[in-house]
């Protein structure tokens, strides 16, 4: 029985999986997941020759964590993915952890096959796991990300660590020069490494310990956005995630905002300070996409909708993650100073199912999938927002609290019975301030997952979702005088029936 079963799951490492029907209880319908088994970050993303690339941490054999690898889809949109086999698999017991993908334009590191013009191919750096080690390695690509063929010289990068890991490699153009961007992760520490090739990796500088200490560091990024759209004022991001020690418990993002001159990043803010990408208790290991085409000026990325606490208990069939809508991030000026913000990209407009919305005077049917949108005004209401509920009296509360002001979403009532997990029940909550005597809203529903973005996107906040069955109901509150306007559009799904 355990032979038989070994067959077919290496076959499922072999072969892209079937085409499955993608509409099991609870998966959502305009968010990425896996044909099967076990998702979490979100690696490499990347766009070259039309394609956006999506590879991810991913289990072939199982619906828990274990035998990482990195799973692989593509889009034209970054909203259709379509499923491609493993890309970089599990080999004689070295995992393959996290990392970032890039263009190597002009072959800097001499593994392209030049054809006519074009000398680029893709390159792949990840982490290769051992039990008593961490070290940064490549692989190569020249049919567009179809194959792979990990480098002979590997490992590049290699400090005898057991927790050193996440390799996310950038283009800096004043240096002229490949950075990447890693993580001693027990020792709360950033690590910055410069290439002129890819492969021989000279040590650069370290930053931290800063910010959030109460857990390992994990999965950064490093990216210049202007404040406020002013492409004369550039400040860097540095994003390192935290597990455990986040804001809502468990795993979560927080981010630096300096300077970086190619060797040294300076943090503008007093080093205890901690800034959080969000306050959901459901978004990790974000990451953001390399080489967008010519002329998006936009940085986007992507992050895992789960939490470690509970990642391998979640209660979903055949498959296990989720990972978030791309979403466009920036820098803006705030009372407090400047912060990342961060919406859903434009492009998932086109998943309305109707020009028009749906306007909810007190309450009305919930698609299954949806883009609501609220808008708040100052009120009597001590709770303003939407209540979105099942027959069987299952209910998740999104609004905003007026006093203390806050940004809320919650799931205490979301599942009946014993939760599955006991770190899952539970209220989120983020600051948010009045603009103009108005708080906007908007919460991206999709099945088991909510993505709620106050103004703009100054305060965000992920959480997923487990009823029994549907929500399907959707109520203002308040119910009476100041309840605020609330439009809802149905989403279409972006998996093939």
């Amino acid at each position: 029985m355990k032979f038989a079963a070994a067959g077919v799951l290496l076959l499922a490492v072999i072969l892209p999986a079937a085409a499955p029907p993608f509409d099991e209880p609870l998966r959502p319908q305009f968010h990425f997941t896996p044909p099967r088994y076990f998702m979490n970050d979100p690696n490499g993303l990347v766009h070259y020759q039309g394609e956006y690339h999506l590879f991810y941490q991913h289990n072939p054999f199982g619906e828990t964590w274990g035998h990482m690898s990195w799973g692989h889809a593509v889009s034209r949109d970054m909203l259709h993915w379509q499923h491609l086999p493993v890309a970089l698999e599990e080999d004689n017991g070295v995992m393959i952890f996290s990392g970032s993908a890039v263009v190597d334009r002009d072959n800097t590191s001499g593994l392209c096959l030049p054809s006519g013009a074009d000398r680029s191919c893709l390159i792949a750096i990840y982490t290769g796991h051992r039990k008593d080690r961490q070290t940064q390695n490549i692989a190569f690509s020249n049919d567009r990300g179809r194959t792979w063929t990990k480098y002979a010289g590997n490992p590049v990068i290699d400090l005898g660590l057991k927790d050193f890991r996440d390799p996310k490699v950038i283009w800096h153009e004043p240096t002229k020069r490949w950075v990447m961007v890693t993580v001693l992760a027990d020792q709360h520490r950033v690590r910055f490494f410069g290439s002129r090739d890819l492969k021989k990796w000279d040590t650069l500088s370290d930053f931290g310990p800063a910010g959030a200490t109460g857990g390992v560091w994990e999965c950064p990024d490093l990216f210049p956005l202007p404040v406020d759209g002013n492409t004369r004022d550039v400040r860097w991001v540095l994003d390192v995630d935290i597990n455990p020690g986040a804001v809502a418990g468990g795993s979560g993002g927080q981010y630096f905002v300096g300077t970086f001159d190619g060797k040294t990043f300076v943090n503008d803010n007093p080093s205890d300070r901690v800034l959080w990408a969000e306050h959901g208790k459901d978004f990790y290991a974000t990451s953001s996409f390399a080489d967008l085409p010519a002329g998006d000026r936009r940085r986007i990325w992507m992050g895992w909708i789960s939490n470690w606490l509970y990642a391998n208990d979640e209660p979903t069939i055949t498959w296990r993650g989720a990972q978030s809508v791309p979403r466009e991030v920036a820098l803006r000026t705030v009372p407090d100073g400047i912060r990342l913000v961060q919406s859903p990209i434009a492009e998932l407009d086109t998943l309305h199912v109707t020009k028009a919305p749906a306007t909810i005077a007190a309450a009305g049917p919930l698609p299954g999938s949806a883009d609501i949108r609220i808008d708040l005004t100052r009120g009597e209401w001590t709770e303003a927002g939407i209540e979105l509920s099942n027959a069987a009296g299952e209910k998740v509360v999104v609004g905003v609290a007026s006093s203390p002001l806050e940004l809320f979403v919650d799931r205490r009532q979301s599942r009946n019975g014993a939760p599955f997990h006991k770190d899952y029940p539970g209220r989120h909550a983020a600051p948010v301030r009045w603009r103009n005597e108005r708080i906007e809203l908007r919460v991206l529903f999709d099945r088991s997952v909510l993505e709620v973005f106050a103004n703009d996107g100054e305060s965000v906040i992920t959480d997923r979702v487990y009823p029994t069955q549907p929500l399907d109901r959707i109520a203002v509150r308040p119910a009476g005088a100041g309840r605020p306007v609330v439009r809802v559009w149905e989403m279409r799904s972006v998996w093939a029936r």
